[in-house]
């Protein structure tokens, strides 16, 4: 195998198809699950699918994954207005320990499990890239919204805004929850300890624990905040309730007083 090969990771949709993409391709998978697709091509071309709309390629040129991203885009859900890219190089210094720099690592040998782990871990990175700015996104908002009350003391949001609001910051924390996986060692690590220390250097590397807990903080925030939107906007129909039933009430009296004056006229 070469001693030196780049791996390149986009990010397509929210979702790929992982069924639709394995039938179509037409050649058997070196490994699949519910959630990913990995091929070897040949000694130095690799390609890798993840359900959460992670692309990976290995040896490709430009034009090679231009056409292999738009043969898949039957198989996006909810594609990307913009993709994300990102670029990783695995570099060989036979009988090395592994070492890692901005962009690249340095490994002891190459095989099928390293360009994988790499691949997997890389996808992940590319994947919380991908949510962190969602999250700002919808933070951003959330501080739009603090800002009304702040200055105005109301808050300017109509039911079925606040609702699809509430909609996407709750399909972002499934979206999360379901594509995330930094906790979980993949099952080839299991029985090979290099494999399991390049994992963990990999997974430090791209420091993906902060990260994570770095979004997990912004959709804390988020939460605490629709919490207090919700409260807002529920005591805000309490209020317009009360009123609707006063002036019924007061109807209901006036149309009393009405019936006994013209009674008594």
């Amino acid at each position: 195998m070469a001693h030196s090969i780049k791996l390149t990771a986009f990010l397509v949709a929210n979702q790929l198809d992982i069924k639709g993409i394995k039938a179509f391709l037409e050649i058997k998978p070196n490994a699949d699950t519910s959630s990913e697709l990995f091929y070897k091509l040949s000694e130095t071309k690799y390609q890798y699918y993840f359900n959460f709309g992670v692309a990976l390629f290995c040896g490709f040129t430009e034009e090679e994954m231009k056409y292999a991203l738009k043969t898949i885009q039957p198989y996006q859900r909810n594609p990307l207005t913009s993709s994300l890219r990102d670029d990783f190089m695995i570099e060989v210094e036979v009988g090395g320990t592994a070492k890692f720099d901005f962009d690249k690592m340095v490994v002891g040998r190459m095989d099928d499990t390293i360009v994988r782990i790499a691949m997997f871990n890389l996808a992940q990175s590319l994947a919380i890239d991908h949510h962190h700015i969602v999250a700002e996104n919808l933070l951003k908002e959330v501080k739009g919204f603090a800002g009304q009350l702040e200055h105005s003391g109301t808050l300017n949001i109509g039911r079925k805004s606040m609702l699809r609001f509430l909609g996407r910051a709750l399909n972002t924390q499934n979206d999360i929850a379901e594509n995330i996986y930094i906790f979980d060692a993949p099952e080839l690590v299991w029985d090979d300890e290099y494999l399991d220390k390049l994992h963990q250097g990999l997974s430090k590397h791209f420091d993906l624990r902060m990260r994570f807990s770095e979004l997990e903080y912004t959709l804390r925030i988020i939460e605490d905040n629709l919490r207090v939107f919700r409260e807002i906007y529920n005591q805000r129909e309490s209020s317009r309730l009360e009123w609707i039933i006063i002036i019924l009430i007061l109807f209901e009296v006036f149309d009393l007083i009405i019936s006994k004056i013209l009674h008594v006229l």
